[in-house]
C-alpha cells in the first residue's frame, strides 16, 4: 500500500513531465500521456480508498516517510504522507472529477493550439491536490497549498493572450497570497509552541499544553483564526471571495476541476483536518461559522441577477463552501464533509454542463441569448436538470441529504441564526439555478438567428463524463446518507471528528423522522420547493418543458425588477465589492505606492546621495591644499598653533 500511495502521486508528475516535454509533438493526440496518468492514479487512488476504508489500515490509516526533506539542527521536517478516512474520501472525489475531467478535456480543448500546455498543467494539478490531500505534516500541505496556487495560475491564465484572462489569473494568484500571509505566520506559531509540525504531534500537544495552561485561550484562538485566513482565501470566502467568479475566465474544464470541485475545497478540507485546534476555541469556531453563513448569503444574493451562465455557478461555489464553512463551525465535521464530497461531483457536472452549452452555441456565454436548448441539447440538458435538482435540495438527489444534515445539526447545535441564513440561503439556491434553467433551456430561444442552426450536441468525449458525474450526483446521498444521521459517511468519518465532538460536548443522536428531525427535513424540502416553484413561474417553462411564448413572463420580471430595483442593482453590480476593491487596492493603493517611491526616491535617496555628492565635493575643496610644498605645510602648522594658542589664552583670561 506504501507503493501505490507514492505511485499516486508520482505518475501525475509523469504525465506533466512527457506532456510538457513531447505534448507539442504528439499533436492531436497530446492528451494521450496525461490522460492515462491520471487513469491510472485514480485506480490506484481507489485501490488505496478501499484498503483504507475496509480496514487494512488499522484505525491509525496508513503513515508513509519517505525521507528526511529539511534537515536543519533541532528543525527537522519529514516528507511523510498519510492515509486516513478523511484523506479517502477527498481521495474520491479529487482523483474521480479529475479524470472525467481530463476525459472531457479532450473534446472541450481538440481545436485549441495550445491543448498539449493545458493537459500538462491539468496533470501538474492533480499532483498539488494529491499531495496536498496527502500531506502528514503542516510544511509540507504548504508547499502543495502554494503549488495548488501556481498551478491555478496556470490554469486560469491559459489563454494569455486575453487581458481578461490575465488579469483574472494575477488577480487570484495575489488574492490567495493575503490569506497564505496568515496561514504561513499559524505555521510559525505552532512551531514555536510546539516544536514540531507533524499533525499528528501538534493536534496531540496543543490541546495538553491549553489543558495544562502552557498557552492561553487567546493563543489558541489566534492560532486558529491565522490557518483560517488560509482556508479564506484558497477556499474564496468573504473578504477574500473576489478572484473565484474572474477566474472563470479559464477554459470550463478549469472551473470546473479546480475551481468547483477540488481547489476551493482545500480550505474547507484543511479546517476539518485541523478540527483538534479549532475545537479547541469557540471563539474561532463561531467565526468560522459566521463567515461561512455570510458568504452563503451574499454569494447567493448575486446570483440571482448574473446573467453569465459561468458566473452563476461561480457564485453558487461560493454559496455552497460558506455551507460548508458554517457546518464547520458549529462542530457538524461530518455534514460538512458529506456536503463537500457532493458538491464535488453536482457542481463539477453543472461547470461541465455549462461547457456543453457553450460549446453546443459557438462560445456564448450569455442566458439572456439562449433558451429553448433543451431539444437540440437533450443529454446536456438532461444531465444539467439532475445536477440542478441535487443543488437545490430536492429529495432524494445528493444534495438535499448533505444540505439537510448541515442545517439540521446547526439547529440542534444551538445555532439557529445560522440555521436561519441557511434555510434562506437555501430558497435562494433553487431560485437561482432554476432561473438559469429556465433562460438556458426553456421558453422560446433567444439565440443569435446566424447560430441557431448550427447548435449541436457535444461528442461523447464530452457527453459521457457529464452521464457518469450524474450518477452520483442523484445517487450518493441514497448510498452514504441512509439512514439518516448514521449512514456510511458518519461510520467513515467519525473515528476522525470523535475527539473534536467530544470536546464540543456532542454525542451521537437517534434520528427520528417523526420528530424534530423530520419537522427540520419538512421546512427544508418546502423552502427549496418554494424556490424552484417561484423560478418556474417567473422564468417561463412547465411540464412537460414547452414554451409558453405568449404568456407575459418577461413583463413580470420587469415588473418584479423595477419593485425592486436597488436590490436589483446592488446585486447585479455584487454590492459593489470589486469597485471598493478597486477603489481601496488599485486606485488609493497605486497612488500610496506612488507617494512611498517619491519619498523613497527624493527624500531617502536624496539624503543618501546628497551626502555622497558632499563629500565627495568637500575632498575636492580639501584637496586643493594638498600642495606637495613643506613651506606650504610648515606656514599651515604655525598658522595653526597660534589659533590654538590665542584660544587658549583667551579662554584662560575668562
Amino acid at each position: 500500500m506504501t507503493l501505490l500511495t507514492v505511485l499516486l502521486l508520482l505518475l501525475p508528475v509523469a504525465g506533466f513531465a512527457v506532456t510538457a516535454l513531447i505534448g507539442r509533438r504528439l499533436g492531436t493526440r497530446s492528451w494521450v500521456p496525461a490522460v492515462a496518468a491520471v487513469v491510472a492514479s485514480w485506480l490506484l487512488a481507489m485501490v488505496v480508498v478501499y484498503g483504507q476504508l475496509s480496514g487494512g489500515n488499522g484505525d491509525a490509516g496508513l503513515q508513509v516517510t519517505l525521507y528526511r526533506w529539511i534537515p536543519a539542527g533541532a528543525f527537522t521536517i519529514d516528507f511523510n504522507l498519510a492515509v486516513d478516512n478523511l484523506t479517502a474520501a477527498l481521495l474520491i472525489v479529487v482523483t474521480t472529477v479529475g479524470m472525467l475531467v481530463h476525459v472531457y478535456s479532450i473534446g472541450y480543448m481538440a481545436h485549441d493550439p495550445g491543448r498539449w500546455r493545458f493537459f500538462a498543467y491539468l496533470n501538474f494539478f492533480m499532483f498539488s491536490m494529491l499531495l496536498l490531500v496527502l500531506a502528514a505534516n503542516f510544511l509540507l500541505l504548504f508547499a502543495a497549498w502554494e503549488l495548488v496556487g501556481l498551478s491555478s495560475y496556470l490554469l486560469i491564465g491559459f489563454w494569455y493572450r486575453r487581458r481578461s484572462a490575465s488579469l483574472a489569473a494575477k488577480k487570484a494568484f495575489l488574492v490567495n497570497r493575503v490569506g497564505d500571509v496568515g496561514f504561513a505566520l499559524g505555521i510559525m506559531a505552532i512551531w514555536s509552541t510546539v516544536g514540531t509540525l507533524n499533525f499528528s504531534d501538534v493536534f496531540q500537544l496543543l490541546p495538553a499544553k491549553l489543558a495544562s495552561g502552557a498557552i492561553q485561550p487567546w493563543e489558541m484562538t489566534g492560532i486558529a483564526l491565522l490557518l483560517f485566513c488560509g482556508a479564506v482565501g484558497k477556499s474564496a470566502q468573504f473578504p477574500l471571495h473576489v478572484w473565484l467568479p474572474d477566474a472563470m475566465e479559464g477554459p470550463t474544464p478549469v472551473s470546473a476541476l479546480i475551481h468547483a470541485a477540488t481547489m476551493v475545497n482545500a480550505g474547507v478540507y484543511f479546517v476539518a483536518r485541523a478540527n483538534p485546534i479549532f475545537s479547541q476555541s469557540g471563539t474561532a469556531m463561531v467565526i468560522v461559522a459566521a463567515v461561512g453563513i455570510f458568504t452563503a448569503l451574499l454569494a447567493a444574493s448575486i446570483a440571482l441577477t448574473q446573467t453569465d451562465i459561468k458566473r452563476v455557478l461561480a457564485y453558487s461555489t461560493l454559496s455552497q463552501l460558506g455551507y460548508m464553512f458554517a457546518a464547520l463551525g458549529v462542530g457538524a465535521y461530518v455534514a460538512a464533509i458529506f456536503h463537500l464530497m457532493a458538491h464535488g461531483f453536482f457542481k463539477g457536472l453543472l461547470f461541465l454542463d455549462s461547457g456543453s452549452v457553450i460549446h453546443g452555441v459557438h462560445d456564448e456565454q450569455d442566458m439572456n441569448r439562449m433558451g429553448g436548448l433543451w431539444r437540440k441539447l437533450p443529454v446536456t440538458h438532461a444531465t444539467m436538470l439532475v445536477g440542478t435538482l441535487a443543488i437545490a435540495g430536492i429529495p432524494p438527489l445528493a444534495g438535499f441529504f448533505s444540505k439537510d444534515e448541515i442545517l439540521g445539526q446547526s439547529f440542534k447545535a444551538g445555532f439557529l441564526w445560522v440555521w436561519a441564513v441557511g434555510i434562506g440561503v437555501a430558497c435562494l439556491t433553487a431560485f437561482y439555478m432554476f432561473r438559469l434553467m429556465g433562460k438556458t433551456f426553456y421558453g422560446p430561444s433567444h439565440v443569435d438567428s446566424a447560430v441557431e442552426p448550427q447548435v449541436h450536441e457535444s461528442p461523447r468525449s464530452m457527453t459521457v463524463p457529464l452521464v457518469l458525474l450524474a450518477i452520483p450526483s442523484a445517487l450518493l446521498g441514497l448510498g452514504l446518507g441512509l439512514p439518516f444521521g448514521a449512514g456510511a459517511i458518519s461510520s467513515w468519518l467519525d473515528p476522525v471528528f470523535a475527539p473534536a465532538e467530544a470536546t464540543l460536548g456532542r454525542s451521537p443522536e437517534s434520528f427520528s423522522l417523526f420528530g424534530l428531525d423530520g419537522v427540520l427535513i419538512l421546512i427544508s424540502v418546502t423552502v427549496a420547493a418554494v424556490g424552484t416553484i417561484a423560478a418556474m413561474r417567473l422564468f417561463g417553462f412547465h411540464w412537460p418543458f414547452t414554451a409558453r411564448e405568449t404568456a407575459p413572463l418577461p413583463d413580470r420580471v420587469a415588473a418584479l425588477t423595477a419593485r425592486l430595483r436597488p436590490l436589483y442593482t446592488a446585486s447585479y453590480h455584487k454590492w459593489w465589492f470589486d469597485d471598493l476593491n478597486d477603489l481601496i487596492f488599485v486606485r488609493f493603493g497605486s497612488r500610496l505606492a506612488n507617494g512611498a517611491w517619491w519619498f523613497d526616491r527624493t527624500v531617502v535617496d536624496g539624503t543618501v546621495n546628497g551626502t555622497g555628492r558632499l563629500i565627495q565635493r568637500t575632498g575636492r575643496e580639501v584637496r586643493q591644499i594638498q600642495t606637495g610644498h613643506v613651506q606650504n605645510y610648515a606656514l599651515g602648522i604655525a598658522i595653526g598653533l597660534l589659533i590654538v594658542a590665542g584660544g587658549f589664552l583667551l579662554l584662560a583670561g575668562r
